[in-house]
């Protein structure tokens, strides 16, 4: 797969998600061996109108390339005014998010709901490409719903705009995160462009990745919540690929070594407070499997600085990591 001067070969990809792909997950996930990592997504007005809350989520540190900074937005005005903003950043590309299925996106009619009005994500996408110099992609979805699936229409539409590379979650915006994955329409999309296409929706294990690249022909796959429960996935997965062989699960240090570490980058880049408390989306990830863990997350979510929350993951391991036998 080659994105500009990004070339890979069968990519793991870290997917936008929007309060997790901040910039202390990103770089864990760049450790852990994710190919490409991405911004939560930027809404474009907010951007245009100076907001700096909405500037700060596309800083990024030069150790996380390639990155993607993701904008999203109905207007295509402040779409390119967006596109223009975040190429000031000087990512590795920009992308656009023509999938997002939450209400208070797609009905405003922005993200998934793009979809239900295909000149105005054409003319966004031609925009977007025509305002920066650098490549910029596309995330989107199947179609709307069952009955409006056009998306071998829209990989072309895409592609004669300009977008350098396709990423599609196989569901529906209708089915939002549930229900099953419709991989089929893949194959159809790779026969009818030139462009990557890459694969988003429930990989969550090793064998999924090798599946999904083995059914589909695909260029690359994108890794979502199944990142947020397992970020050792990237690892896990390159290794499945090239061996056929599966790691074995993070022991119960290298996963609190890995929560320390992710504390530790939250708190350095959001203050103690603010650090602590939006960490606690992760620990169900971090701790799943190990004993006890039901309790260990609810007396972690009760801190809100991060000294007792070291104490405790040291107290933690002290009583249920693995002890050497003596002889």
């Amino acid at each position: 797969m080659k994105i500009g001067d990004i070339e890979l070969r069968e990519g793991i990809l870290l997917a936008p998600m929007e309060d997790v792909t901040d910039y202390p997950f990103r770089s864990i996930c760049k450790r852990l061996g994710a190919d490409i990592v991405y911004t939560e997504f930027v809404n474009s007005d907010g951007l245009v109108r100076g907001s700096r809350k909405t500037r700060e989520k596309m800083f990024f540190g030069e150790e996380e390339r390639p990155i993607g900074i993701q904008i999203y937005g109905g207007d295509i005005a402040a779409m390119e005014g967006a596109a223009e903003l975040a190429g000031s950043f000087h990512p590795d590309l920009i992308d656009i998010n023509c999938g997002c299925w939450v209400r208070d996106v797609a009905m405003r009619g922005a993200g998934a709901g793009l979809l239900r009005d295909l000149p105005k994500m054409e003319k966004i996408a031609s925009t977007v490409v025509n305002a920066v110099n650098i490549p910029v992609t596309l995330k989107t979805r199947l179609g709307w719903d069952q009955e409006s699936i056009r998306i071998v229409d829209v990989a072309k539409m895409c592609e004669n705009a300009g977008i350098a590379a396709l990423t599609v979650h196989c569901r529906t915006r209708d089915q939002g995160h549930k229900g099953p994955v419709d991989y089929s329409w893949i194959p159809k999309i790779k026969q009818a462009v030139r462009m990557p296409v890459i694969v988003n929706g429930d990989i969550m294990t090793p064998e999924n990745v090798r599946e999904v690249f083995a059914s589909t022909g695909c260029d690359a796959v994108m890794i979502g919540r199944g990142a947020v429960l397992n970020p050792w996935i990237f690892r896990q997965a390159k290794h499945f690929l090239a061996t056929g062989e599966l790691l074995p699960d993070a022991t119960i240090e290298e996963r609190v070594d890995l929560l320390r570490e992710h504390l530790r980058l939250s708190v350095a880049y959001k203050g103690e407070r603010a650090g602590v408390i939006e960490l606690r989306k992760h620990y169900s990830g971090f701790l799943r499997g190990l004993p006890h863990v039901s309790r260990i997350r609810m007396e972690l979510m009760q801190f809100t600085e991060a000294a007792p929350i070291f104490e405790h993951l040291t107290k933690f391991l002290e009583l249920y990591s693995p002890r050497p036998q003596t002889v």
